[in-house]
């Protein structure tokens, strides 16, 4: 059984997807081991706590990058996981942090990557008139938006859309491909050639 880190700062919609494709055993083979959180009162602690799941608030305000991400690695290593899911975590973390999970942190990012990496992506989408937005799941590298691309879902952007009926559309795809790409990283039958993730032929 893989256990599963998950790393929110809010509400943690994408997090209670995973436990939600667990529970319906459409993600096989996982567990979710420990939720953390930097932001105290994240609804997606209480939601991990009406689980009955391990979770803990590591709070980052007023604490150095590299002596929060040492705790959180720590804590990480204690509940002996074995892949990190970024699921709504606001915070860039660092190079020590990525090293301590080599290819072993993902990520899910409201964009077709490498456009619009960062904040504000929906608005991004919008602001270019983009066509076709939709979600990344990544591994997560020293740079932002940056790892090797697991896989993507699309959306069609309409011209009546705002950046609120974008997301929204973004959201339910994001819903549906990160447990999909958790479950392909962790049937391991993959190669990272150069930056492309490539599945192994059965």
């Amino acid at each position: 059984m893989h256990r599963l880190g998950i790393l929110l700062s809010g509400r943690g919609s994408n997090f209670l997807a995973i436990a939600k494709a667990i529970h319906e055993r459409r993600l096989l083979g996982a567990e979710i081991a420990v939720v953390l959180s930097n932001v105290e009162d994240a609804p997606g602690l209480a939601a991990a706590r009406e689980l009955n799941l391990p979770a803990f608030a590591i709070p980052s305000a007023g604490h150095k990058r590299a002596e929060h991400d040492a705790e959180m690695i720590a804590r990480l290593h204690q509940h002996k996981v074995d892949l990190v899911c970024l699921a709504g975590y606001m915070r860039i973390i660092s190079p020590v942090f990525v090293q301590a999970f080599p290819n072993r942190i993902l990520n899910v990012h409201p964009s077709l990557l490498p456009a619009f990496p960062g904040l504000d992506a929906q608005g991004q989408a919008l602001k270019y008139g983009a066509r076709v937005a939709g979600c990344t799941v990544h591994f997560v590298d020293e740079a932002v938006d940056h790892g090797v691309i697991i896989l993507q879902k699309t959306v069609p952007v309409h011209d009546d859309d705002t950046e609120a009926t974008l997301s929204a559309r973004i959201l339910e795809q994001e819903h549906r491909a990160y447990p999909e790409a958790i479950s392909t990283v962790l049937s391991g039958e993959y190669v990272i050639e150069d930056r492309r993730y490539v599945r192994r032929k059965s």
